[in-house]
């Protein structure tokens, strides 16, 4: 069999992070297989559809095993809610199947899902994905029941909270460094419909949001959007929704849909600007705002994913790309962390149109190196306009640094080595997990050592 790769610049999904590496598409299992195992691949990365924002699933100089084309269910037990898939196994048909009543009319339904549905099963757990009901069932990691990692020395491990278990958590939310994840079993939670009763609440200020976080803690999903340019009393602005599954359907339900628009080019440039936020957020909030809290009937697809409509929409930032940044600040410090830095947002004027703010609960990580602990987490994106950009974000790191927050590596792509090891201190016990022939540009860059340059590969 022929194992080639092509030599080309791989995008991450911000498409602010770029460079030349060697990429492998397998179509047979056998063929990662033997390219996972290939002594002489050098540095390696397996990576699913590349979603996520900055370079963590990228390798520059080296090599990228991509896996989307290996997504075969090996079994799918309607009785207890187990699924068995390959790691390329998409979100997408993942919810495909929970459209299907069981014969007593529950559903199945992921217990988890990030804000897009185009992630692997791989991905998932290797980012250790967070969704809108964290406060109540924590990261995907949580409800992974196992994993088979295949190691670049051959060896094909089972990896569970009982085998292997120092492995298992150094893999989910291990970014793909710790081996290439074959297939893994997930759990599913049985619901009343896939379908969500959403309320959707105007916001006067900051202090409303957490006021309706606290109120909200019953609702199984959470999250509210902001106004990034309101400023004063205003700040904070925006809506909060809530949501919880509806009653059984009465009708069949629509399967996920793919997008009907998607983006040929990048935008240009000067088309993301203060003039055209401000008429975005006041026709965002005309469309979202109801005179009372009364419950709209929703797909999951549009509740769940509002951006998964539009493809290719990571072009609307421009050829130059965007940083997405995304922080948790700890409950004791959340509330002035997160006005001091909406405060820095609004005053820049380079914010965007959809700025995420939600809490997240008490639950332990799953893994070494995930990303939610107790708090709040604000999520945004930056059109990528250089130096005064990274300047921004440098001062946004400033204030989660002092509130003892973290940022997220799966949208990171510039935090300093410091800031990294100093946000996730037991780095260097996953360090020692990581498969010796896996590498990517993300942990080249944060495991440096202080003051150093990026280590060449």
């Amino acid at each position: 069999m022929s194992l080639g790769g092509q030599e080309r610049e791989a995008l991450a999904w911000g498409r602010a992070h770029h460079g030349l590496q060697r990429v492998f598409c397998p179509a047979w299992p056998e063929e990662a297989y033997q390219l996972v195992r290939d002594q002489s691949l050098g540095p390696r990365l397996v990576r699913g559809l590349g979603r996520s924002y900055g370079d963590s699933c990228l390798n520059f100089g080296g090599s990228l095993i991509e896996t989307a084309r290996l997504d075969r269910i090996h079994a799918f037990d309607r009785e207890t809610g187990v699924i068995i898939a390959d790691a390329g196994f998409s979100l997408l048909d993942l919810l495909g199947l929970c459209v299907k009543p069981n014969a007593d009319g529950s559903f199945w339904f992921p217990p988890v899902l990030p804000g897009t549905k185009f992630v692997t099963l791989g991905g998932a757990i290797a980012n250790d994905v967070h969704g809108k009901n964290h406060h109540q069932f924590g990261t995907f990691g949580h409800h992974v029941a196992w994993l088979d990692l295949l190691r670049s020395d051959g060896a094909l491990l089972r990896c569970s909270q009982s085998e292997n278990s120092a492995l298992f958590h150094a893999t989910i939310g291990g970014l793909g460094l710790t081996g290439y994840i074959t297939r893994a079993a997930l759990r599913l939670r049985r619901v009343e419909s896939p379908l969500f009763d959403v309320e959707d609440i105007e916001m006067s200020d900051l202090d409303a949001f957490f006021r309706l976080a606290d109120e909200s803690a019953r609702f199984e999903y959470t999250v509210a959007w902001l106004d990034c340019l309101a400023e004063g009393a205003a700040l904070g602005r925006g809506i909060f929704s809530r949501a919880k599954h509806a009653r059984p359907p009465t009708a069949r339900i629509a399967p996920p849909g793919r997008p009907k628009l998607s983006l040929p080019l990048p935008f240009p440039n000067f088309a993301l600007n203060p003039l055209t936020l401000k008429a975005f957020n006041a026709a965002y909030r005309r469309k979202l705002f109801a005179p009372t809290r009364a419950a709209k009937h929703v797909h999951f697809d549009k509740f769940l994913f509002p951006l998964d409509g539009i493809g290719a929409w990571n072009k609307l930032y421009g050829a130059r790309g965007f940083y997405q940044y995304q922080c948790v600040v700890p409950t004791a410090a959340m509330r002035e962390a997160v006005r001091r830095m909406l405060t820095m947002i609004a005053a820049a004027r380079q914010g965007s149109f959809l700025v995420v703010l939600k809490t997240f609960g008490s639950q332990p990580p799953a893994g070494l190196l995930s990303f939610p602990t107790e708090g709040a987490t604000l999520a945004l994106d930056f059109p990528n306009c250089g130096p005064r950009t990274l300047q921004l974000l440098d001062q946004l790191d400033e204030v989660v640094n002092t509130a003892g927050g973290r940022i997220y590596p799966a949208k990171d792509g510039r935090l300093a080595a410091s800031s990294f090891q100093r946000q996730y201190p037991a780095w260097q016990d996953f360090a020692r997990h990581i498969d010796p022939q896996f590498s990517s540009s993300f942990w080249r860059r944060v495991s440096a050592p202080a003051g150093a340059a990026v280590p060449p590969i």
